[in-house]
Formats: C-alpha cells, structure tokens, sequence
C-alpha cells in the first residue's frame, strides 16, 4: 500500500494574500500609505518564502499549519492596511475639495472685480490658467492620484495670487477710507455748486462705471460709460492710459467729433500740474514725461476703451451735449461709497 505521495493542498490563504496585495496596491496604498504598505509587502514575501521552504521538503513531512498562520496575520494586516487607506482617502479627498470649492469662489469673486476695471485683463488671463489647473485637479481625484491633485490645486492657488497681485494697486486705492474720503467730498461739493447756483453738473464714477447728470443738486438721469484702458488708476502723464481724476469743468462742445460730439474738460488743472510735478520728483513716472490733455466725454460707444476719455453710446452723448453748456462742473471720482464692489476682494489668497 502506497500512502503520502501527493503535496498537502496549498492554504486558501495563499492565494487570499496574492488577490489582496494586487487591490491594495490598485487602490494606492504605495502613495497613500506607504511604510506600511511596504511592512506588509515584507510580511507577505517572508510567508511566500516560508511556503516554498515548506514545499521543498519531502511530501510526508511537510506542515502548512505555521504557514497558514502567516498568511492569515499578513491578510489581517492587509485588511487593517485597507481600512487606513479608505480613511487616507477620504480625508484627502475632503481636504483637497474644501480647497478647490474655496479657490472657485475665490476666482468668482476676483472675475467679478476685475470685470469692474479694465486692467482686470490680465488678472483674468491668471484666473482662466487657475480654472484649468483646478479642472486637472478633480480629474487626479478621480484617479486617486491625490499627490498629483494637491499640486495641480497648489498651482492654482499660485495663479489666483498672481491674479490678485496684478490688481493689487486698485483695490488698495478703492479700499482706501481717505482715498474714498477725498472722492466723496468732491462729489458733494459739485452736487452743492449745483444745488446753490441753479445748475447743472456731471458726477462720474469709474468703478460703477456711470454718468450721473445733476440739476439743481438733484440727479436728473444715469447713464453707463466707458474709461482709459487703465481708466481705474488716476491720471499722470500723457499716454498712460487713465483717466484723471478730480472737479473739472467742460471747456468746449465740440459738435463734429471724430468720435460723434465731444464735451472737452479742462484737464490738467492745477491740482493736476502739483500731482505731475510730484510724481515726476518721486520717480513715479519718466523725466521725459509728459502731462498730456484733451481729455473728452464723447461718442463711440460706452463698450470703448479708451486712452483716458469718457465715452458714452452715441445717442446718449447727442442728449447730454444738448443739455449741458460751457462751464458745467464735471467731477470724476472712483467710488462714493465705503462699502463698494470691491470690498470682497479684502479676503482670500
């Protein structure tokens, strides 16, 4: 009688351990845990080892049981290792979404501000380059490549502060109390000449981007307009680009305007000349520079960009040049109001 020629059967477990090494290693557990990963990945290559010693030896005197008991504690290891990972995940998975859905709203918030200026071109260029990193980031979630995602949302976060940088100068001078203050006297101080004196007078507000046209101190009608290209920042030399700021009166109507009618301003005024002057002495702008002028409220419509001008749509400027005579104050000022649209841009990267 022939007896014990066959190898024992190989533990189930065996084969358990080789299925669980390949999920864990699918579900990232080399990138999300990885010295334990690799601890477990030391105890299941000792049993493997331990299994062909095991199988060397000759059939009737082999003894799976020590093992099978390897095997078991490597696959009770393996199910603790996946429990760590799916908590790994979901903790990186909330963090790397508080701070996505954070910086969108950063990047609606700063859209909406740089909307309000024409300098906000390039800021929104950095705000389009953060929208895509942060498009790349959530598909790296769904790949599980947290790693990858983190720096894809920590580009992002770079671009929304370059953005912020680049309308820094603005948003510093709108959320100014004294700045503000100074704007607002000039403003109430026309609406006073024109309440006193029986007159009309024009307030123009660059962030609201309007013409208000006041009569006897009463607003009489609004109307949208278009400023310099850097139409947010105060004038200082000619071909900056912005528009000046300050209590102007209108010089001259021009009724044939290469840009329909034109109501001319006396800029520079003196006030103008001291800020020139002044700028010039503190290197804020060329010695070479000039102060520039023919500074117009015009025609050609309120979507214009201009070089320092205020333009208004064609039918509006016909109606206010027929209103408005020589000497009419003009006052241009960038906001009234502490709490205007800019405050929200006081928070955040």
């Amino acid at each position: 009688m022939v007896f014990g020629c066959t190898d024992p059967q190989v533990p189930p477990e065996v084969k358990l351990a080789e299925e669980q090494e390949h999920g864990l290693w699918k579900s990232g557990a080399a990138l999300l845990a990885p010295d334990r990963y690799d601890q477990y990945r030391a105890s299941l290559r000792k049993a493997q080892e331990d299994l062909i010693q095991e199988k060397s030896r000759l059939a009737w005197f082999q003894d799976h049981r020590l093992v099978q008991s390897e095997f078991r504690d490597v696959l009770k290891a393996g199910y603790a290792l996946y429990a760590e990972i799916l908590e790994q995940k979901k903790i990186r998975i909330e963090s790397i979404s508080k701070e996505m859905s954070f910086l969108k709203n950063r990047i609606e918030s700063l859209k909406g501000i740089t909307e309000m200026s024409n300098e906000g071109r390039l800021a929104r260029g950095f705000l389009i380059k953060a929208e895509l990193l942060l498009s790349e980031a959530t598909v790296r979630c769904d790949r599980d490549d947290y790693n990858a995602a983190e720096e894809k949302v920590k580009g992002a976060s770079g671009f929304i502060k370059k953005a912020k940088d680049t309308i820094r100068p603005i948003l510093n001078r709108y959320m100014d109390p004294g700045q503000i203050r100074k704007w607002r006297q000039m403003a109430d101080e026309t609406i006073a000449e024109s309440r006193s004196r029986g007159i009309k007078a024009i307030i123009i507000n660059k962030i609201e981007r309007t013409l208000v046209l006041y009569e006897n101190g009463v607003p009489s009608g609004t109307y949208d307009v278009g400023l310099g290209r850097n139409g947010s920042l105060d004038k200082l030399s000619a071909g900056d680009n912005s528009t000046p700021e300050g209590k102007y009166r209108i010089i001259k109507k021009i009724s044939n305007s290469r840009y329909r009618k034109a109501l001319l301003i006396n800029y520079p005024n003196e006030e103008d000349r001291r800020n020139f002057i002044r700028a010039k002495k503190n290197r804020l702008i060329p010695a070479s520079a000039r102060i520039g002028g023919l500074i117009e409220i015009h025609g050609g419509g309120k979507g214009s960009m201009t070089y320092g001008c205020i333009a208004m749509d064609n039918s509006t400027i016909d109606y206010i040049f027929s209103l408005v005579p020589v000497g009419t104050p003009v006052t241009i000022v960038g906001v009234v109001y502490y709490n205007n649209g800019l405050s929200s841009a006081r928070e955040g990267p």
